[in-house]
């Protein structure tokens, strides 16, 4: 994905959103808390969100990271004689 400016928005209809923040293309997460759920974090569901997103994020990396690990190790450029 190319590099772009995101934004985390709450819409009118409660959900939340990251988006590309220079266009109105479709958003890449979508957020949707029922009602009991917004009950229970107070009116703290746009944070909630963001850590959620941020979260995603991270493990995300991480997976891509393991896997160019995996990668490298598997193109290992020593030669490997066998007799």
């Amino acid at each position: 994905m190319p590099t772009s400016f995101l934004e985390i928005v709450e819409l009118d209809d409660g959900e939340i959103v990251l988006q590309r923040g220079e266009d109105d293309s479709e958003p890449l997460v979508r957020i949707r808390f029922s009602e009991e759920s917004r009950l229970y974090m107070m009116d703290n569901a746009l944070e909630v969100a963001k850590i959620m997103i941020q979260a995603g994020v991270q493990a995300a990396a991480a997976i891509a990271e393991q896997g160019e690990q995996e990668f490298d190790a598997s193109h290992d450029s020593t030669a490997h004689v066998l007799h």
